[in-house]
């Protein structure tokens, strides 16, 4: 399967039409022009050396090269190479809640909107570290299992939503588990959890789930998304209302994060509008012990643009050897 890792350039083959049509035009206005001069035939005879069809034939071949070096420039790979990498880091699985709760706009644009953004700040800061998202509500799932391919992270992190899990509620406890599980197996040290949520309305025992992480060396970390005095939740252009007709208005729950992190030999952090709270954890995950990940594979595309410019670099040198004059051996007819 071909690959074009710049196909941009590509659009440059619709140019070619435009060289043909642009000759056209010159080749009518030169016709113009001898008909000034007299009889177009007579005029012709007076320059014998002159050939259209040369001029065909010269725009022919560097059309040629130049649909070449079109697709050269978009760098066409084909295959895959693998290749073996042995790394070392963390592992660090982010849980992000994304309950209807997430909506409320203590931040800007929102709180789900702002984890977002700073998990994908955390991202540009990794190198080697692997890195999984898991997201909850009522339940939990893994967004995306660990890896390091970042590109992917931020690719699955932007696809979430407070509709990605249609089930409503907090389930910390759940999500922790969900993140116990989604470690690699090659994965038996420097190990985290980060809990991005505003802790409301939790349905499980968190704290049992961040103590049975700690025990198996999983340090749980959490993030309170929102404030005490609470915020409204938007939903489809209105405030979300109980079943009583009241505003619902969603408060932060630090208590339960504290309990959490403590149990989870973690720290607690409340997010902040300008420090979102992640870099605190950054350094303490930079204290853990990197680890070995054996047999890391990745793929490597085979460049093939080389050759697709050198055959246009022969048509160019081609086109120029043609010349405009007639050959005297006719080799090229009018």
């Amino acid at each position: 399967m071909i690959h074009f890792a710049q196909a941009q350039y590509l659009f440059l083959i619709f140019l070619i039409p435009v060289f043909f049509v642009i000759q056209a035009v010159l080749l009518r206005l030169r016709r113009r022009k001898i008909r000034k001069f007299g009889d177009e035939k007579l005029v012709e005879q007076l320059m014998p050396s002159y050939s259209k069809s040369k001029v065909w034939v010269r725009l022919t071949l560097f059309s040629i090269g130049f649909f070449f070096f079109a697709i050269g420039l978009s760098r066409p790979q084909i295959g895959v190479r693998l290749k073996e990498q042995e790394i070392k880091g963390a592992e660090i699985i982010i849980a992000i809640d994304v309950s209807n709760s997430m909506l409320a706009e203590d931040y800007s644009p929102n709180r789900l909107d702002r984890a977002k953004l700073a998990v994908s700040r955390l991202v540009d800061k990794l190198r080697d570290d692997r890195i999984g998202l898991v997201i909850f509500a009522g339940t939990s799932f893994v967004q995306l299992p660990v890896t390091t391919d970042y590109v992917s992270a931020k690719m699955f992190l932007n696809t979430i939503d407070t509709g990605s899990i249609p089930i409503q509620g907090t389930a910390m406890g759940d999500a922790i588990t969900t993140c116990i599980r989604s470690f690699s197996q090659q994965s038996d040290k420097s190990r985290a959890i980060i809990l991005i949520t505003d802790g409301e309305n939790h349905e499980d025992d968190p704290v049992a789930a961040a103590k049975q992480a700690a025990e198996m060396g999983i340090k749980v970390f959490t993030i309170g998304v929102g404030s005490p005095e609470g915020k409204p939740i938007p939903m489809n252009g209105e405030l979300l209302k109980d079943k009583d007709g009241e505003i619902v208005v969603s408060r932060l729950d630090e208590e339960v994060l504290k309990e959490v992190a403590q149990a989870g030999n973690g720290a607690y952090v409340r997010a902040g509008n300008s420090e979102f709270g992640l870099n605190p954890i950054i350094e303490d995950l930079k204290k853990l012990e990197d680890e070995k990940y054996n047999s890391i594979v990745f793929e490597e595309f085979d460049e093939q643009f080389m050759y697709f410019l050198a055959i246009a670099l022969f048509f160019f040198v081609l086109e120029m050897l043609v010349g405009d004059r007639r050959s005297k051996r006719h080799l090229f007819q009018r």
